[in-house]
């Protein structure tokens, strides 16, 4: 069975949705008209007061879903925004930081490569290269950031995440004078 997308789901999720919002709304529409013939023909008793009832919080359900419905989806509107913003403020991030530890193009490909989760196999079968090879440039990358291995390479970039986001300035290039 191929899998779903997110977009697939979303619309069958949307039209079941529409479908019990639906239901309900007829459902509403049925004891209004119902207490109504009951209102008009002058028998207030126990039964019309209860169809009364049901049919008020029938209606402001389905208002109150609705409105929240709405907001729900305003949320998650905004919030893959914010993450699509941050996908690309992390990949400017990434490349300002490997443009300021002066990666040559083969490093900065096997650090994006590293950063991805590939490993040095992976990496070397991926670029046509020795294992020992990559192993070079692994070095070679983590002595020019400062770092003593992957994890911390990795964690150098999620780093801003985990504090509640990424930063939008893009970090200046050191002078010989710092």
């Amino acid at each position: 069975m191929a899998s779903q997308t997110g977009l697939q789901v979303r619309g069958r999720r949307k039209a079941a949705l529409a479908f019990f919002a639906l239901v309900q709304a007829a459902a509403a529409v049925f004891f209004v008209l119902d207490a109504w013939a009951d209102l008009s023909g002058g028998a207030v008793d126990y039964h019309t007061f209860v169809e009364a009832m049901i049919a008020a919080g029938l209606v402001m359900g389905g208002l109150f879903g609705v409105r929240e419905l709405s907001r729900s989806h305003d949320l998650l509107q905004s919030h893959e925004t914010a993450l699509a913003a941050a996908s690309g403020a992390l990949a400017e991030v990434i490349d300002a930081e490997f443009t300021e530890w002066r990666l040559t193009p083969a490093e900065r490909e096997i650090g994006m490569l590293a950063l991805k989760g590939f490993d040095i196999a992976e990496i070397a079968q991926l670029r046509g290269a020795a294992q020992g090879t990559v192993r070079a440039q692994m070095t070679s990358i983590y002595a020019k950031s400062g770092v003593s291995g992957r994890a911390q390479f990795a964690a150098h970039f999620v780093e801003d995440l985990l504090a509640g986001g990424v930063r939008r300035d893009v970090p200046k290039t050191k002078t010989a004078a710092e």
